[in-house]
């Protein structure tokens, strides 16, 4: 098994990519997705965040009010590694264990959509290919500003705070231009699909790919015994 990592800017339309590699049949790790579920009411890591950030970060049914420990981590450096000093563990220890499950299921590839996939290292040590949803500025910040209700400031802040889109598509192996229809992003995400399922490397790869997985697993539990 390969690990295809896919990353992108805020509004580019990575979810979009994702959902569709998920209609072709495609397994995709979602880190969002986990990044909700491991703060879950009364979980450790949400027990963590009610410790360092009080309990005004709760919603009326205990849930973390995302919106408002955004705008408390945001543009400050040491809150931020709070944060992520409160989730990261149980974050990074449930994408491991579905990557051991498919591994041991014997898919071809899987994709790991992470938003800080360059910005965590990830990239550099699992993955085997990357791919970078792009969308023009302008269609950037028009999307996020109908998605989020920011004026045009706090679009701007928002993505002027991450690493430039031109940065990543250096980067990558691959980019999306998600600039247009979703037709014709549907046409790029199938043919990458195709390609991926034609390759070979995942044969190669299989030992080599155990021996990582038993590693981070050991390193993972090293982290929780740490952070605990």
């Amino acid at each position: 098994m390969f690990i295809v990592g896919l990353t992108g800017g805020i509004a580019t339309g990575k979810s979009t990519v994702s959902k569709i590699f998920k209609e072709l049949g495609c397994q995709v790790i979602d880190a969002d997705q986990i990044a909700r579920e491991v703060v879950k009411p009364h979980q450790p890591a949400w027990k963590q965040l009610v410790k360092n950030f009080g309990t005004d970060i709760l919603l009326p049914n205990d849930e973390i009010d995302r919106e408002k420990l955004g705008k408390i981590v945001f543009g400050d450096d040491a809150k931020r590694r709070v944060l992520n000093k409160c989730t990261h563990p149980a974050i990074y220890q449930a994408i491991w264990w579905k990557l051991v499950n498919y591994f041991l299921t014997g898919e071809r590839f899987v994709v790991l959509d992470l938003p800080l996939l360059f910005e965590s290292g990830v990239a550099l040590y699992v993955t085997k290919e990357v791919i970078v949803v792009y969308c023009d500025r302008d269609t950037q910040m028009k999307r996020l500003m109908e998605r989020n209700n920011f004026n045009q400031s706090e679009a701007e802040q928002r993505i002027n705070a991450q690493m430039s889109l031109e940065e990543k598509c250096k980067r990558a192996t691959y980019v999306i231009d998600n600039s247009s229809s979703r037709e014709r992003t549907g046409e790029q995400v199938k043919k990458l699909y195709e390609k991926f399922n034609r390759s070979y490397a995942y044969l190669p790869l299989r030992v080599f790919s155990l021996c990582v997985v038993c590693f981070v697993t050991w390193l993972l539990v090293r982290m929780v015994k740490l952070y605990s």
